[in-house]
């Protein structure tokens, strides 16, 4: 109500409803289906549509809004349905075309219809997005066309058997070197994924038709070609197929497509590929080629295969190395020769896996203990060599104690290495043959960090010898010169040795003369007086002398000879005469008949000849006479004299092995009584594997059985009344 000038009361505003409720006409849907009709035929058609798009959707809207919508879909459905079987029906007339003329008109009629149905869509779009997508059981219009283009292709299996042999055979001709459109094989098999028909008619035999082609191919190549450049063959057709299924195939395919070339390729024929090929990759060392195989061969899980060979071969190289009595020499530098290579295969060619190392230091194991002992005892003396002076320069001796150290892990018995580089480490530390005492050193931390402490008490003793001697000396030097003991014209220099760390040395008995004798004894008298309770023995055979000596031609009258002290005793008794026979200088030095006659020979026979043997010749023989060389002439003022070193004989070696082998015994002892004192009672065959397991060193059955009577004896056990298999502990 509103207020009307001049004071007038409001009029009153009434609506009233329509006398009669609006109506469509009675052509209104059959009028707008005829427009929408003939718009969804023009686009069929690929005609021009007679009407705007904006026009069609409210047509199609007004239908809608008036509840017309489910008439509209059926008759929408019908028409394309039957434009969908028709331009198929058209396609199949073509069906025993070529494929490169078939396959195109495929491509085309798939896409018009993907192209039209969108169209048909933007139209209808109302429809599709309230009444289609609000009725369950309905499909949306792009489904809808999907489908019927899946209907009519089903239903017309020739001409979907024709599609898909059509694009299997493009990829065989690709396959066997010929271009192809990748595009037009794209398109189609795109079309089967969208239809949902890729997996179950498409990829199957794809997957079929892949694993005989290359079986074929696989099996002729292999026949001709290397194994080298077969695996390079294969790489290359995987990368094919990989490339392939990028640009021609569904994703979906990538897997079992791989899987049946790698199935085809490599799986059939890894044994040939391995006994073809391994060896020669190997003994060559082929990097590329063996990590082309170790990657192939990963694709269809044969790395065990592979792992195993490697490690067999290796086994067999060792192994003929070790056992060759031959390479003895050489055989440690061949051995880390051996495993530097094979250390390198499994980093750059096996991608450093944990299996092909296990196997690698299960192969080396095998190979070193294959000969038993000899390794430890070659080993040591590989390191003594090594640890020698002139043995290289800091840096080269250490990576050379690390490459032995690897090797050295893998020796079963390292109680006998002990023995032996302890002995070769005595020597080292007494004739002053040490390269550096840093890298011994060195070397005892790193036996002592793989070993423990325990292994290395009595090396490390030993070094604590020649430092505790020094001091010694230094003190016995001082006492000389303040008066306290005899002054004398010889520089007397000692290594007092610990008689548990340092080896046997069996006495050489010589006549030393008198004023050399008078020294040692005022020493030994020194050393009594600081150690009361100990006793004093001397190891002649590793002394060594510096000797003045006068000859005629001398560029002064006088060099200084580096000798033995045996040399020394010899030289020495030419004070007194220019000639002795053998047998006279065996009665003055006192030395035992071998070890004279090897003497003499150093002295008269070798490089350096400050005797003269008569008759000549190389060997010393009863009956020889020596004379004083007064022609000697040398350039050195200082001339160093080389002993002949006895070799060690194989009695020596072998008294060095059954010194180990009884100190062996009693670790057996040991273990058999620490076994029997937690089970009480074991069997026989129980007993021995529970040895096998705690004992590190290399073992006979018959060994084991002998340490068991004799702890039966010293009744440290029994046998059991009612069966004598078994043992059993007496507290």
């Amino acid at each position: 109500r509103a207020a009307r000038a001049g004071g007038a009361p409001p009029k009153k505003l009434t609506i009233k409803p329509l006398r009669a409720a609006p109506t469509l006409p009675p052509d209104f849907e059959a009028t707008t289906w005829s427009k929408l009709g003939a718009a969804v035929a023009a686009v069929h058609d690929k005609q021009p549509v007679g009407f705007s798009l904006e026009e069609l959707y409210r047509a199609v809207e007004d239908l809608c809004m008036h509840k017309l919508a489910p008439g509209t879909h059926v008759r929408l459905e019908q028409q394309c349905a039957a434009r969908t079987a028709e331009r198929l029906g058209n396609l199949a007339a073509h069906a025993s075309d070529p494929p490169h003329i078939f396959l195109p008109l495929a491509l085309e009629a798939w896409t018009d219809h993907c192209n039209q149905t969108l169209t048909v869509r933007s139209i209808f779009l109302y429809l599709d997005r309230t009444y289609l997508l609000q009725t369950p059981g309905v499909k949306p219009l792009w489904e809808m066309g999907l489908a019927h283009f899946r209907h009519e292709l089903v239903r017309q299996r020739e001409l979907l058997g024709r599609l898909v042999n059509g694009c299997l055979m493009q990829i065989e001709r690709e396959r066997g070197g010929e271009l192809i459109d990748r595009g037009l094989v794209q398109g189609l098999t795109r079309m089967l994924s969208a239809l949902g028909l890729y997996e179950d008619t498409f990829e199957g035999p794809l997957v079929e038709r892949t694993t005989a082609f290359y079986a074929t191919e696989s099996s002729r190549v292999l026949s001709s070609e290397s194994a080298a450049a077969y695996l390079k063959f294969a790489e290359t057709r995987i990368a094919e197929e990989v490339a392939r299924c990028q640009a021609c195939l569904h994703s979906s395919s990538r897997k079992p497509l791989l899987a049946a070339a790698q199935g085809a390729l490599i799986a059939p024929h890894v044994p040939t590929l391995l006994d073809k090929g391994l060896v020669h990759m190997v003994d060559e060392a082929r990097i590329e080629d063996l990590s082309r195989m170790y990657a192939l061969f990963g694709h269809v899980g044969a790395h065990r295969q592979l792992r195993d060979a490697w490690s067999a071969h290796i086994k067999r190289v060792g192994t003929d190395m070790v056992l060759d009595s031959e390479r003895e020499k050489t055989l440690v530098e061949d051995l880390l020769r051996l495993k530097e290579k094979c250390d390198t295969l499994h980093t750059q060619a096996f991608d450093r896996a944990e299996a092909f190392g296990y196997a690698l230091r299960e192969a080396f194991e095998a190979l070193v203990n294959a000969k038993q002992n000899k390794p430890a005892e070659l080993i040591a003396k590989f390191l003594d060599q090594q640890l020698r002076a002139k043995a290289g320069s800091e840096s080269d001796l250490e990576v050379t104690l690390d490459h032995a150290m690897a090797l050295f892990r893998f020796i079963n018995g390292k109680d006998l290495f002990e023995a032996f580089f302890k002995k070769d480490l005595a020597k080292r530390l007494l004739l002053g043959k040490l390269a550096s005492v840093d890298a011994e050193k060195l070397l005892i931390s790193k036996l002592k960090a793989e070993c423990g402490a325990g292994f290395t008490n009595k090396l490390e003793g030993m070094f604590k010898d020649v430092d505790a001697s020094h001091d010694l000396m230094q003190t016995f030097r001082e006492a000389q010169e303040t008066g306290r003991l005899p002054r004398s014209d010889i520089e007397l220099n000692v290594h007092v040795l610990t008689t548990g760390f340092w080896p046997n040395y069996p006495p050489v008995e010589v006549k030393l003369p008198s004023h050399l004798a008078k020294v040692l004894e005022v020493f030994g008298d020194f050393y009594l007086s600081k150690h009361s309770g100990r006793r004093v023995s001397w190891a002649h055979s590793l002394g060594h002398c510096t000797l003045k000596a006068r000859f005629p031609l001398a560029p002064q009258g006088v060099h200084e000879l580096q000798v033995s002290l045996l040399q020394a005793l010899v030289l020495l008794h030419f004070n007194s005469t220019d000639e002795a026979s053998l047998e006279t200088l065996a009665e003055a030095t006192g030395l035992e008949d071998r070890e004279l006659r090897l003497t003499l020979q150093s002295l008269a026979c070798g490089k350096v000849r400050v005797l003269v043997k008569e008759p000549k010749g190389r060997d010393v023989v009863d009956g020889d006479r020596f004379i004083y060389n007064h022609d000697f002439q040398h350039k050195l003022h200082r001339v160093k004299i080389n002993a002949i070193q006895m070799k060690e004989s194989v009695e020596e070696q072998e008294a060095t092995s059954e010194k180990v082998f009884v100190d062996r015994q009693y670790q057996i002892d040991a273990a058999i009584v620490r076994v029997m004192k937690s089970r009480k009672s074991l069997s026989h065959t129980l007993l021995l594997t529970e040895l096998f397991a705690q004992l590190k060193f290399p073992l006979k059955p018959q060994d084991l059985k002998k340490r068991i009577e004799s702890l039966i004896d010293r009744e440290y056990l029994e046998r059991d009344t009612k069966n004598p298999q078994v043992y059993r502990y007496l507290a």
